[in-house]
């Protein structure tokens, strides 16, 4: 993991990061739906898991963060996603390292979901590292907007992605995908970015 600390001098987000990190903290969400057609007869959240990643690593705002070195971006992001219990049901957070081989992310996730499925703990997998980002799903419902609220203080910088229940309109699986983000390091235009090159991803995915 590298770590490239930002020069906040010469950084030329400095002004907007400035302000949106001290004087008007502010974090917001949007939600989209994709087009997940292309991915019929793959397994739907690990395929998802590995192309959300694939996307964010291809977008420094979505691996910019706030350590205890200061303010920087990571040069690879790997994810942390939720997976559910179905005896008591409840979930637990836990991560998988990426690949950016799908069948080898594939493999890595399979053996990370069987070992901790039955866990009644939150995070039963160790040593998550600090280059990890958040996906959860929700594939009870369907949703046209998701919003979660992270009480810290305000330096959070990373974004956080959850999924809905997949749903079919005019011959087409569409499903929503909610996007939180810190405005101190992403704006809308990230955002459009960002999801523009994941339907991509999507729609010409093969494996």
């Amino acid at each position: 993991m590298s770590f490239h600390l930002i020069d906040l001098q010469t950084w030329e987000r400095k002004a907007f990061y400035e302000h949106f990190i001290n004087e008007v903290v502010c974090t917001y969400s949007t939600t989209v739906n994709l087009d997940i057609t292309n991915l019929k007869g793959y397994r739907l959240y690990p395929t998802i898991i590995w192309l959300l990643t694939k996307a964010v690593n291809q977008i420094p705002e979505f691996r910019t963060a706030l350590t205890d070195e200061g303010v920087g971006i990571f040069d690879e992001m790997h994810p942390a996603y939720t997976i559910f219990n179905p005896d008591n049901k409840n979930f637990s957070a836990i991560w998988t390292e990426f690949h950016s081989d799908y069948h080898a992310f594939l493999r890595a996730y399979e053996s990370d979901h069987a070992k901790y499925t039955s866990s009644v703990e939150y995070a039963p997998k160790p040593n998550r590292p600090l280059n990890t980002f958040d996906i959860s799903m929700i594939p009870w419902f369907t949703f046209t907007s998701f919003n979660i609220n992270v009480f810290d203080n305000g330096k959070y910088l990373l974004p956080i992605f959850t999924l809905g229940k997949f749903f079919e309109d005019n011959g087409k699986r569409l499903i929503p995908l909610s996007i939180q983000v810190h405005h101190a390091v992403c704006d809308g235009y990230h955002i459009g970015k960002f999801v523009e090159m994941l339907q991509t991803m999507i729609a010409q995915f093969h494996a």
